[in-house]
């Protein structure tokens, strides 16, 4: 049984679990939603993923190595498998390949694209979608740079937090929130507007009656993107919040611009990101309970609309079965705060 992504309410979606340059010849074991996946390559570079798990006595297969012919191995005793999770070899037990079809391991839909390695978690050969890759990640002429690190929170608490509006001039008062908190009065009022989109919503905040400028967009389920208004460029910051189990979450920071393309003067901006990511860090790891409870059983208000209208998304899908997303019109009403 697969119960980590149903229970994470992540189970038939497409999400990122690495970043292309964290697989190389080795195979790459991570866990996502408790479930113990690994990525590998084959001869021509083509990434594959399988549950990491052998079939024959539940050894990890990221501790094993990728054979000539492109095959998995598992290092106990040397069964083989394919990117489609076929056994092909049984070392000192020949047997006709039908019968070989039975001691197959878990094989999920992978795709490599925008520098990031994309996971659909449900097992089989293929998905019903392709995945959402933002255009900004494999476009021309454009900066992109990548980061992750794994925080003690869960994915949930993390997720709010890239969504909130509020948290800017307080928790990032020395960075992007300095502009808002030097315009803030003690009278000041915050409005929060949603708009539906087909990846999920759109959310702007306007203080005192100042029309928004930038914006964040939710993309479904568990990521983020802030659009940065600079006349005439592009400049737009991505975050994927990942579980890895209940307690941890890896957290996926993309940028990508097209200015300030060159070294050195790149890795400053790029590391300024960072420092932005950081600041955010001890207040998320500090929430509790850990996981986002019922939106009853914490005290909200206005500005909380964005953040209430992915809890009640994330709670909802929690109740159904594990493989029954919420209709497009269950997804849209959630943004009804």
């Amino acid at each position: 049984m697969l119960d980590g992504f149903a229970h994470e309410g992540l189970a038939d979606v497409w999400t990122p679990v690495a970043m292309s340059r964290e697989v190389g010849r080795r195979p790459y074991g991570l866990t996502v939603a408790g479930e113990r996946i690994v990525l590998f390559r084959d001869a021509r570079g083509t990434i594959s993923a399988l549950r990491d798990r052998c079939p024959h006595r539940g050894v990890k297969l990221s501790l094993g190595k990728v054979n000539e012919d492109g095959c998995l191995e598992c290092p106990f005793h040397g069964w083989r498998f394919a990117s489609d999770g076929a056994c092909t070899h049984i070392p000192l037990n020949p047997m006709p390949e039908e019968k070989r079809q039975r001691f197959a391991a878990t094989a999920f839909p992978v795709r490599e694209r925008g520098g990031l390695v994309w996971l659909y978690t449900h097992p089989g050969a293929e998905a019903p979608e392709e995945p959402y890759v933002p255009e900004a990640l494999e476009q021309k002429g454009v900066h992109v740079w990548r980061y992750a690190e794994t925080w003690n929170a869960h994915w949930t608490r993390a997720m709010e937090n890239m969504l909130d509006a509020p948290h800017l001039p307080f928790v990032h008062r020395r960075t992007i929130g300095g502009a808002l908190r030097r315009r803030m009065k003690p009278d000041s009022r915050m409005e929060i507007e949603l708009e539906p989109t087909p990846t999920g919503f759109r959310t702007q905040s306007r203080m005192d009656g100042v029309e928004p400028k930038g914006f964040l967009d939710w993309l479904r389920p568990n990521g983020m993107r802030m659009n940065v208004p600079i006349p005439g460029r592009l400049m737009q910051l991505y975050m994927w919040c990942v579980p890895v189990d209940a307690n941890h979450v890896r957290m996926f920071l993309v940028s990508a611009r097209d200015f300030v393309r060159m070294q050195p003067l790149a890795g400053l901006v790029d590391r300024y990101n960072t420092r932005i990511l950081r600041e955010d860090k001890a207040v998320v790891e500090s929430s509790h309970p850990v996981e986002v409870p019922p939106v009853s059983e914490e005290r909200s208000v206005a500005t909380d609309r964005a953040t209430l209208a992915f809890r009640r998304w994330y709670l909802e899908r929690k109740k159904r079965s594990p493989h029954e997303a919420p209709s497009d019109t269950e997804a849209v009403a959630s943004l009804a705060i």
